[in-house]
């Protein structure tokens, strides 16, 4: 929680490149970035535990997750309501997060075309409602993306939309501050 309201008080922020920018679209070189993180199948940190558990807490969502999109799969650096550690790829909401530069929000998955018969929506975890926005490096690679779902369908706001864009700054600082 520390470098969380570290960086909320501070105004300070990462290099990143500017949030109307859309992120590069090179496969090979966002995997590349995010293998050099080191963060892939690492040990869980506080800096990024204390993140989904604001997120959880301000939103009033059961899930919240910081996801890093590795080759074949969604592999969770820290989460909070969900057991699993990872899912694949082929099914995760994260996968359109991290091809845009702004937010992505699914008001209810059961009615999107994109997700309505996805197994995480037919299955558990029961996803209606999913917002997520993309962790962009200064280089313009999405790694990842911070999410928040909930099990029934919800509205999300203006403001909602720039507080979850302002936790991915927040976890780019704790990526890079590793």
């Amino acid at each position: 929680m520390t470098l969380l309201k570290e960086t909320i008080a501070s105004g300070a922020v990462p290099q990143t490149v500017g949030r109307g920018a859309v992120p590069v679209d090179d496969e090979a070189a966002r995997l590349e970035a995010l293998r050099r993180t080191g963060l892939l199948d690492s040990e869980p940190e506080p800096a990024f535990d204390d993140l989904v558990s604001w997120t959880c807490d301000h939103f009033r969502v059961p899930i919240a997750l910081v996801s890093l999109l590795d080759a074949d799969r969604q592999w969770f650096k820290a989460r909070r309501g969900l057991a699993v550690q990872e899912t694949p790829r082929d099914v995760a909401f994260c996968d359109f997060t991290i091809r845009q530069s702004l937010p992505m929000v699914v008001e209810d998955a059961a009615r999107d075309p994109r997700f309505r018969d996805n197994p995480l929506v037919l299955g558990e975890p029961y996803i209606r409602f999913y917002a997520g926005a993309p962790i962009i490096n200064r280089q313009g690679l999405a790694l990842g993306s911070v999410c928040l779902i909930d099990t029934a369908p919800r509205s999300f706001g203006m403001v909602d939309r720039m507080v979850l864009a302002q936790l991915t700054v927040t976890a780019l600082a704790a990526i890079v501050q590793r």
